[in-house]
C-alpha cells in the first residue's frame, strides 16, 4: 500500500472509524498509476494530430475492417454516447474519421477512419508503444504477476457491471 493511501485511511479511522476503508488499499494505487501513465504519456501528444482520447477511438477503428457505429464505441470503450460524439466530432472536422449513413438504421452512422486517420495512429502510436515498454521495464519478473492481477481485477469489474 503506499504511503498517501495509508495516511488518507488513517484520518478516515480517525474521523469515521465506522467506515471500512479497505477497497482504498487496491483503488488508491490504481488512480496513482493511471495518473502517473497519463503525466508519463501526455507529452507524447504535444504538437501531434491526435489527443490521447482521440488515439485510443482511432485505435479501435484502426484495423476493423467494418465502420461501427458510434453506440458501438462507446459500449466497447466504456464511454458515454456523448463523450465518443464529441470526439468524432472533432475527429471528423479534421478529416480523421469520416461518416456516412448506416443502411440498416438510418439513425446511425458508420464511422471509419480515413487514410489521414490512419497516418495519425501510424506516426503516433510505436512512439507511445515505446514509451510504454519504457516505464513498465522495472516491473522485470513480476510482469505477469501483474497483468494477471489486473486481469483479474478487469474481469471481477465487468461481472459486477453485468445485471443479475
Amino acid at each position: 500500500m503506499s504511503r498517501s493511501t495509508d495516511r488518507v485511511r488513517e484520518l478516515w479511522a480517525a474521523a469515521r472509524p465506522d467506515l471500512d476503508t479497505s477497497p482504498m488499499e487496491v483503488v488508491g494505487p490504481l488512480k496513482r498509476v493511471v495518473a502517473l501513465l497519463d503525466e508519463a504519456l501526455d507529452p507524447l501528444y504535444v504538437d501531434t494530430a491526435l489527443t490521447s482520447a482521440e488515439l485510443d477511438v482511432c485505435l479501435r477503428l484502426r484495423h476493423d475492417p467494418n465502420p461501427t457505429i458510434a453506440r458501438h464505441l462507446a459500449a466497447q470503450m466504456r464511454h458515454s454516447r456523448a463523450a465518443i460524439s464529441k470526439t468524432l466530432t472533432r475527429l471528423e472536422s479534421r478529416g480523421l474519421i469520416a461518416r456516412e449513413p448506416s443502411p440498416a438504421d438510418r439513425r446511425a452512422a458508420l464511422v471509419r477512419l480515413t487514410a489521414a486517420g490512419e497516418a495519425a495512429v501510424d506516426a503516433i502510436f510505436p512512439r507511445q508503444l515505446a514509451r510504454e515498454a519504457e516505464l513498465l521495464e522495472g516491473l522485470g519478473a513480476d510482469r505477469e504477476r501483474v497483468i494477471e492481477a489486473l486481469n483479474l481485477l478487469a474481469d471481477i469489474l465487468s461481472d459486477a457491471r453485468k445485471p443479475d
